[in-house]
C-alpha cells in the first residue's frame, strides 16, 4: 500500500535536503556538534576520617563519604573510566572545626592526607580541591565572622593559606568556591611566589545564593550547622550582569577556567560565560532527589520527600530560582509565583 503513495512536488526545496546528514548513524556520528565522553567530566568525592568506612550521604541517594584509603580505590576506577580529574570534598570531624577555619590549612588535614594518598598511587588522574571555609568552620560559613558580618580580607589571608598547603600536598588545580574579594588574585601571587606557577586555578566565579545547596551541605557536613545565610558574599540570584562581572573580574586576576554553579538551572549563564569570554567554562549540576513531572511550559520538580537530615525540598523556591534562567512567559511566572507564596518578596526565604 505504502508503495502507491504519492510524493509531493518538493522542488521548491532547491536541493537543500536537511535530513541527509540524519540518514545513518555514521553519518549522524560524524556531523554531530556536541559530544560528551568521561574526559569531559569531573568526578567528586566526599572524604571523612577512618580505615575502610564509608557512609550514607543522605541527601544524595546513592552517593558515599568515603576513608582517604577508600579514596585511593575510587581514583584508580574513575582513571580506569577515562575519567580526567577529582574533586575532593571532606567532611572534617566536628571536634576539627572552629571560628577561625584554621583546620583548612593544617596540612594533616582529611584533604591534603586524600592528595598525598592518591599522587602516591593514582598519579595519572587530576586533583581539584574546594578552597573555602564551610568544610571547616563551626559555623558553616564560607569566611570568616565578626559580630554577624562575613570579613572578606581577613578571610583571603585564611584561603591562601589553605591554597599553599594544597599545593604543597598535590593539588593540581585550587578551586576558590568562596566568592571573597580579591581571593584569584591573591592565591595566583602566593602560588606563584612558592614556585607553583603550574598549579591552576578553577574559580567559582559565578555562584549564586542558590536553593539547591542543600544535598552539599549535608554532604560535607556543614549544613545543620551553618548560622544565617550567604547572601552577603554570594551572587543575587536573578542578576546575571554581576555575574559576568565577577567572571571578568576573575580571569583578570589570574583565573585559568570558570565555574558557574548550581548548573542545571543556570544555563544561561554558562551561555553568557561562554560567548563573552575565550576560557575553559565548568558547571556544577545540584539538585535534591526528586521525580521529574511535565507541566505545559517547563519540567518541574516535584514531591522530593524528607532527606532525614533537616533539610525539606521546598518545590516553590527551587522553581523560582529555575524560572530566572529559563524562558517563560509572564502567565506561567505569575502563576508559579502566587502558587509558591501570594506575598512572595524577592528574597524568598533564607537563600544560600
Amino acid at each position: 500500500m505504502s508503495s502507491t503513495w504519492p510524493k509531493h512536488d518538493m522542488s521548491f526545496l532547491g536541493g537543500r535536503r536537511q535530513r541527509r546528514l540524519r540518514r545513518t548513524e555514521w553519518m549522524r556520528n560524524m556531523v554531530r556538534e556536541t559530544v560528551l565522553t568521561p574526559h569531559d567530566l569531573i568526578l567528586p568525592i566526599f572524604v571523612e576520617a577512618g580505615s575502610n568506612t564509608r557512609s550514607q550521604i543522605k541527601t544524595m541517594p546513592g552517593v558515599e563519604r568515603v576513608s582517604v584509603d577508600l579514596a585511593v580505590e575510587v581514583a584508580r576506577a574513575a582513571a580506569a573510566e577515562g575519567i580526567p580529574a577529582l574533586a575532593i570534598f571532606p567532611n572534617t570531624e566536628d571536634e576539627r572545626r572552629n571560628e577561625n577555619g584554621t583546620e583548612a590549612f593544617n596540612p594533616d588535614n582529611l584533604t591534603a592526607r586524600t592528595l598525598r594518598a592518591i599522587k602516591d598511587k593514582v598519579p595519572e588522574i587530576g586533583l581539584i580541591t574546594d578552597v573555602a571555609l564551610d568544610e571547616y568552620s563551626s559555623d558553616g560559613q564560607d569566611g570568616l565572622v565578626r559580630d554577624g558580618e562575613i570579613l572578606n580580607d581577613e578571610t583571603v589571608d585564611v584561603m591562601v593559606k589553605a591554597a599553599l598547603m594544597q599545593a604543597r600536598a598535590g593539588a593540581d588545580i585550587i578551586a576558590p568556591s568562596d566568592m571573597m574579594d580579591g581571593r584569584v588574585a591573591a592565591i595566583r601571587a602566593a602560588l606563584d611566589d612558592e614556585g607553583f606557577g603550574e598549579v591552576a586555578i578553577m574559580s567559582y566565579s559565578a555562584k549564586f545564593a542558590s536553593a539547591f545547596y542543600g544535598p552539599f551541605r549535608e554532604a560535607v557536613g556543614s549544613g545543620s550547622r551553618l548560622k544565617g545565610d550567604k547572601r552577603t558574599y554570594q551572587l543575587d540570584y536573578a542578576n546575571t550582569d554581576e555575574a559576568m562581572r565577577e567572571v571578568e573580574q576573575d580571569i583578570a586576576e589570574g583565573a585559568d577556567m570558570v565555574m558557574v554553579k548550581p548548573g542545571m538551572p543556570y544555563l544561561d549563564i554558562v551561555r553568557r560565560v561562554r560567548d563573552e569570554f575565550d576560557v575553559p567554562v565548568s558547571r556544577w549540576t545540584e539538585v535534591p532527589q526528586v521525580e521529574l513531572e511535565t507541566a505545559p511550559h517547563v519540567q518541574v520538580l516535584a514531591d522530593a520527600p524528607e532527606t532525614g537530615a533537616g533539610l525539606v525540598y521546598d518545590e516553590a523556591r527551587h522553581m523560582l530560582h529555575m524560572f530566572n534562567h529559563l524562558e517563560y512567559d509572564t502567565e506561567t511566572l505569575a502563576r508559579v509565583r502566587s502558587e509558591a507564596d501570594p506575598g512572595l518578596n524577592p528574597d524568598y526565604g533564607s537563600l544560600s
